[in-house]
């Protein structure tokens, strides 16, 4: 019965089976041509159900003549042989469907095929966008005997009728609509047979899926005829021949396809053709589709039978970008990429070409653009035999073109001592991989063959972790195999570029690019061709590496998220800095420097993009929250994009500087004038910088000690090249050198510490300045530095707060009393005059006696340090290079503009260090 029910559907509702039953007329305006061709289809459905498969197989031939082209198979004129032309005459285009997804984009398409002045022109064309996917959808519908097959048949009708009543009238739409009826008609009877068998080949079902080419194709070359220009239109199944092979894949027949392109072009010339994309025939003639990405293969194999100038891929981009726009925002189009730099980063994700498009046009080094139809003043991507480095018009010097990555990827690692050394152990492993169908992305393995490791798609990994286990379970059990184990959550990173062929150190730079991001990497894999870097990474990782490497290779900004703690004096400075300095440093410096968030000790403002710094008080008091450093810190760091942090502490807070060491350890970078946490107590700062020495995350400081001056890095330079420190004395306090630069003449003390306070030098209470606490912790951190282990309770220091204001209850009171203490000084400086000398507050740091003071002392008027004026700082080291006549810096030390600007400082340096150029 169910034959029967088949027999009566083919006979019934489908007249097309027999050539007798096609209507024969001629199409005004096309040239005859064989265009109609017979396809055997699959054999004859079986009687019962459970015999299908083999049946379709092994029964009666059933042959079907289904009529692909408006061109009348029954007329017989003799056409004169037309010998193919090749070579640069001929430009090849491909529009994918999202090009031709409405009429109008149809007629865009149109207009780009006439404006193009090359002599010849064959465009490949896919289905409208969407229509594949339809086609493919009735398959399933009809095989699950889902009746909804009927109206998703019907939709398809539709779509394609509309498109033609806006594109076509007259004779070409009723012909056209003619035709279409006619093929859906055919389907209906062939998806019906499919419903009722409950199964469907693979043949059957590429017959099907390919008739969205067609109808493109068709309705394409009537419109380009509208312009009254000479135009054919052609099934590619009358042409390109593939062998199928075993992966789901085609080999292309050149020289079989080559011979009926010329039979055909002998029937059909033109200087235009349209041609279906996606679709071919076998050798039998047996219909089937080129599979991923087909298309473009199309294009690719036209383009190597014509021996065509220039394949042109018009999709909906701007070209190749060097990483996923969508991942790296200064991703930027590169003009030029060679064959194989495109197949490498192709191959691992990136959205350029399947590897197989471009081997077709290598053989006749014909280049690929890839151009965008939505944006045709974007000159796209070239890609050809060599490609210069050339970045949006720029060239640069990076060996490396491009980054891509894989997601959803798990390592599998087969390790034993048993490996070493022994034959066929990896053929047994990926042997077994093959057994279970898994496709191999990166293999790993060390010169010591005591461990393979493979990366593996996700899905596949169980499958293969137990088939390894099965295969090797008596060496495991042994002990030659001490483990198969998996690790799951992992992403692949590959840098692709000619050029590193060529070029030293770019394996160095790249891993030291991602170990700066505080990045760590599972494996590694490079060919000797050297066209690619491969690294396998922690998945949540994976866009933080990409930014990370996408920025040392000179490709965008080197970009930080910042985040401010303390928005006072000093941290309004810095922000007002960065403000008037930000749009510098990105277009002249590629530095991008980023303000995730602002927080104080109430109030806290965060940004997912980027605090504009130009409102940012504003801001702060509209949009504040109550402070929280911790979820300040996570959400700072937390933004994946972004593969730098950066914590800016210009607060003088030692429960901030406490977090310091758990920032390091996260891979926060740490800038700050802060002096808690280098002058605290000595364990911890030894255990903070023993952190620094040991990872890529560093700890800026140098306007703890020096404001703006290069106090501390002068220091290290000094050290870092072989000298030793002996001494190192200076006038450390901005406020304390003010107050005795001006402490001259008949001025009392009190009166010049109330001009400070006034000028703003010293803090809301003077007292903070007078004790030396702060020059102690100066002498303290220097000490510390030049490699001296000391406690600040170890530097004594000379007060210069008299003992009985000490406990006064505020700032006012003491400034009211401290008159009263003035005799005291002025005696003081009446000695030190009668001696030609000056008074100066000084910290000295003794390295040979190992210890520090800070206290009142008198120079001559001829010592530098007698020299001074206004609030600046000096600092005089002596060394053994330096011993006759210290080495002297000196300048403004006192002041948040000057302060701010050390910290400023610190952050560039720290761009530098994370591959910014110098």
């Amino acid at each position: 019965m169910l034959m029967a029910a088949f027999s009566a559907t083919i006979s019934g509702s489908s007249r097309f089976l027999s050539p007798t039953s096609l209507p024969k007329r001629k199409i005004s305006g096309f040239s005859p041509s064989p265009q109609c061709r017979s396809f055997p289809l699959p054999k004859a459905f079986p009687l019962s159900r459970s015999n299908i498969s083999s049946r379709l197989e092994r029964g009666k031939s059933l042959t079907i003549h289904a009529q692909t082209s408006v061109s009348d198979i029954s007329v017989e004129k003799s056409v004169d042989e037309v010998n193919l032309p090749q070579g640069d005459m001929w430009a090849v285009h491909k529009f994918g469907g999202t090009c031709v997804g409405t009429s109008q984009r149809i007629k865009n398409v149109a207009d780009i095929i006439i404006s193009d002045d090359s002599e010849r022109k064959l465009v490949v064309i896919s289905a409208m966008s969407k229509v594949t996917d339809m086609m493919y959808d009735l398959i399933n519908k009809a095989q699950s005997r889902d009746d909804s097959y009927v109206s998703a048949l019907d939709a398809v009708l539709e779509k394609h009728n509309s498109t033609a009543l806006d594109l076509l009238d007259g004779d070409d739409l009723a012909t056209f609509l003619s035709q279409l009826h006619h093929d859906v008609s055919n389907l209906k009877a062939m998806l019906r047979a499919i419903y009722i068998a409950g199964h469907v080949t693979a043949s059957f079902s590429d017959f099907v899926v390919g008739h969205g080419e067609l109808w493109s194709a068709q309705m394409l070359s009537y419109v380009v005829r509208k312009s009254g220009i000479d135009c054919k239109w052609m099934d590619t199944r009358e042409v390109l021949i593939v062998n199928p092979t075993s992966s789901n894949q085609v080999d292309p027949d050149f020289t079989e396809s080559e011979r009926k392109l010329e039979k055909w072009f002998s029937q059909n010339p033109s200087k235009i053709i349209i041609a279906t994309g996606f679709i071919a025939s076998t050798p039998q003639n047996i219909p089937t589709t080129l599979k991923r990405d087909g298309s473009d293969f199309s294009a690719a194999i036209m383009g190597a039978l014509f021996r065509a100038r220039q394949v042109t891929i018009w999709t909906d981009v701007d070209g190749v970008y060097s990483a996923d726009p969508r991942k790296v925002s200064e991703a930027v189009i590169l003009r030029k990429l060679s064959y194989q730099e495109a197949w490498e980063m192709s191959y691992f994700g990136a959205n350029v070409l399947h590897p197989r498009t471009i081997i077709p046009v290598m053989r006749y080094d014909i280049p690929i653009v890839i151009r965008n139809i939505f944006n045709l003043s974007a000159p796209g991507t070239k890609i050809c035999r060599s490609a210069s480095d050339d970045v949006d018009g720029q060239n640069v010097d990076s060996p490396v073109k491009g980054f891509a990555t894989i997601d959803n990827l798990a390592l599998v690692n087969v390790e034993g001592t048993g490996m070493a050394g022994v034959p066929g152990t990896a053929s047994a492993i990926f042997s077994a991989v093959k057994d279970v169908g898994a496709n191999v992305i990166m293999i790993s393995q060390a010169s010591s063959e005591h461990s393979v490791c493979f990366a593996v798609p996700e899905k596949e990994v169980k499958a293969v972790a137990e088939a390894l286990q099965s295969r090797f379970r008596q060496a495991l059990d042994a002990g030659r195999l001490s483990q198969v184990a998996v690790i799951p959550n992992c992403s692949i990173l590959a840098a692709v570029g000619q050029k590193m062929a060529s070029t030293p150190g770019v394996s160095a730079t790249l891993f030291n690019a991602l170990a700066k991001a505080n990045i760590n990497i599972r494996a590694i894999a490079q060919g000797c061709s050297e066209y690619n870097i491969t690294a396998v990474l922690k998945r949540e990782d994976c866009i933080r590496a990409l930014r990370a490497v996408h920025s040392r290779f000179y490709l965008s900004r080197t970009t930080i998220a910042m985040g401010i703690i303390g928005p006072g004096l000093i941290g309004a400075a810095l922000l007002d800095q960065l403000r008037d300095q930000v749009a510098v440093l990105k277009e002249e410096f590629n530095i991008d420097l980023r303000v995730m968030g602002i927080t104080g000790s109430r109030t806290m403002l965060l940004s997912e993009v980027g605090i504009d710094l130009s409102r940012w008080r504003e801001l702060l008091k509209q949009k504040g929250q109550v402070a929280d450093l911790e979820k300040f810190t996570q959400h700072v760091h937390g933004n994946h994009f972004i593969p730098n942090t950066a914590l800016v502490d210009c607060t003088a807070d030692s429960n901030v500087a406490s977090c310091y060491h758990d920032w390091l350890c996260k891979g926060i970078h740490v800038i700050t004038p802060n002096k808690k946490a280098n002058s605290g107590p000595l364990d911890k700062y030894l255990k903070l910088r023993a952190l620094q020495r040991q990872s890529y995350t560093h700890y800026f400081y140098e306007a703890t000690v020096g404001a703006g001056l290069p106090i501390v890095s002068t220091l290290r330079g000094l050290l870092e090249t072989g000298d030793r420190i002996l001494r190192i004395e200076g006038i450390f306090s901005g406020t304390l050198s003010y107050i005795f630069n001006n402490f001259t003449g008949t001025r009392t003390f009190s009166e010049v510490v109330a001009e400070a306070k006034e000028a703003g030098y010293t803090e809301p209470d003077p007292r903070d300045d007078l004790s030396g606490t702060d020059v102690a912790r100066k002498v303290i951190i220097l000490a510390r530095e030049s490699g001296l282990k000391l406690e600040l309770s170890d530097i004594p220091v000379q007060t210069l707060v008299p003992e009985p204001l000490r406990a006064t209850a505020s700032a006012e009171d003491f400034m009211k009393q401290l008159p009263q203490f003035d005799t005291d000084m002025a005696k003081e400086r009446q000695d030190a005059e009668e001696s030609r000398e000056v008074l100066r507050y000084v910290g000295v740091v003794d390295a040979i006696n190992q210890k520090g003071v800070v206290e009142l002392r008198r120079y001559n008027k001829s010592h530098p340090f007698a020299q001074l004026s206004g609030s600046d700082n000096i600092i005089a080291f002596t060394t053994t290079r330096y011993k006759e006549q210290p080495l002297i810096v000196r300048g403004p030390g006192a002041g948040a503009q000057v302060t701010a600007g050390g910290v400023f400082s610190d952050i560039l340096r720290l761009a530098s260090y994370l591959g910014a150029p110098s």
